[in-house]
């Protein structure tokens, strides 16, 4: 009969060296959970508290977009806070709205003043100064067609002097 082969025994060394890994990771294990945990007389972890938003929209002027750009909501636990969130986007609607009203306002007295310059045949763009707009355009220096060209104030022009 053919001798069968013993079972490998292990050496009383491994058994050491596994018990000796086995107790040095129970104990790791538990010093991280009583860290992590704040067993003993002090927090290690102390609790954080609650982002809250500080609204840095401008409150002495009206928003802009660099405003709008820099806005940063605090984050919550799934995203961002409703309440912060909703309370944004109610105020940059309240913006919005005023920037309408205020556009509205400026669109129907331009038209008001516009129809005002129809009937009275004035132009809205006219300057102090300006000549009417049926007076043709002159350079300076050409008199008008009532005017003489030989003034006693002045010497005559020609088209020989270039103007």
């Amino acid at each position: 009969m053919a001798r069968s082969e013993p079972d490998e025994v292990s050496a009383p060394g491994e058994m050491r060296v596994f018990w000796f890994l086995l107790l040095t990771m129970v104990v790791v294990v538990t010093v991280v959970t009583l860290a992590v945990v704040g067993g003993g007389g002090s927090a290690v972890l102390q609790d954080v508290p609650a982002e809250r938003f500080t609204d840095p929209l401008p409150a002495t002027r009206p928003v802009g977009r660099a405003d709008v750009e820099a806005l940063r909501l605090p984050m919550a636990l799934r995203g961002y806070r409703m309440v912060d969130v909703d309370e944004a986007l109610s105020r940059l609607g309240a913006e919005l709205a005023e920037r309408d009203a205020r556009i509205a306002e400026l669109e129907s007295s331009l038209a008001g003043a516009q129809a005002a310059a129809v009937t009275t045949g004035t132009d809205l763009f006219k300057q102090p100064g300006d000549r009417p707009a049926s007076e043709p355009f002159k350079q300076s220096g050409d008199r008008p067609a009532s005017e003489p060209a030989d003034r006693a104030d002045g010497p005559a022009r020609t088209e020989e002097d270039g103007r």
